[in-house]
């Protein structure tokens, strides 16, 4: 049986990790064997560049190269980890996929959208998410929550980044949305963490009736 894949976006600060535990917990209560999971990382190898994109120790040679680490470190998780977990039946939840490459490298970094495109097709070979939520929020409300949740500790490489980007990047998420509304589902995150996770498990649970999946009340739907 085929698990479902579903990936988490949005800016800094978004409440992505909070909401990923919280659909963690009700599929769990379905009876899904569930996979939690992020990028950069995910995989030993991937895991091994997460240090290098997120210190900023790529940034001086441009988001071309940061693009290309991205899609090593994403190739890695796919073909080590993802697409394992599916086969075998798994709910996989990602924090963070294409899309986040798609924004912050394509939108923000002003790379040619024929590039990102040839650097996603070798990345991802085929894998696309069966639903993406994007956790929408002003960016100066996200980055409040980032510079709270970081307390004393150091900014990483997008966190010290301005203002200006971070709308930037919201309206790219945005734009997405609104080019492929099957996939991914905008959720508004400037509301309690209960309400945003209630919201995002009625969606998850439709989509599991529409494959013929077991929702948390237990009852199974033709395929």
């Amino acid at each position: 049986m085929q698990g479902l894949f579903i990936t988490f976006e949005g800016g800094e600060g978004a409440g992505k990790s909070t909401q990923i535990g919280r659909l963690a917990e009700h599929l769990r209560a379905s009876g899904d064997d569930v996979l939690v999971t992020r990028e950069p990382g995910g995989s030993p190898g991937a895991e091994a560049v997460r240090h290098v994109i997120l210190s900023g120790a790529a940034e001086p040679f441009g988001p071309a190269m940061e693009a290309l680490l991205f899609a090593a470190a994403r190739n890695d998780h796919v073909e080590q980890v993802i697409r394992q977990a599916l086969t075998a039946g798994q709910m996989v939840l990602c924090d963070r996929y294409i899309d986040s490459s798609r924004v912050y490298q394509g939108v923000t970094g002003n790379l040619d959208p024929d590039l990102m495109r040839a650097i996603e097709r070798a990345a991802i070979n085929g894998l696309m998410p069966d639903m993406t939520i994007i956790l929408d929020l002003p960016a100066e409300v996200g980055l409040q929550r980032a510079h709270a949740r970081r307390g004393v500790g150091t900014a990483d490489r997008f966190e010290k980044e301005t203002i200006d980007l971070h709308r930037k990047r919201r309206d790219a998420y945005l734009a997405i949305a609104t080019a492929e509304p099957e996939r991914c589902k905008v959720i508004a995150a400037n509301r309690s963490a209960d309400e945003i996770a209630a919201d995002i498990a009625a969606l998850v649970d439709r989509l599991k009736t529409s494959r013929g999946l077991k929702t948390k009340q237990g009852i199974e739907v033709a395929k």
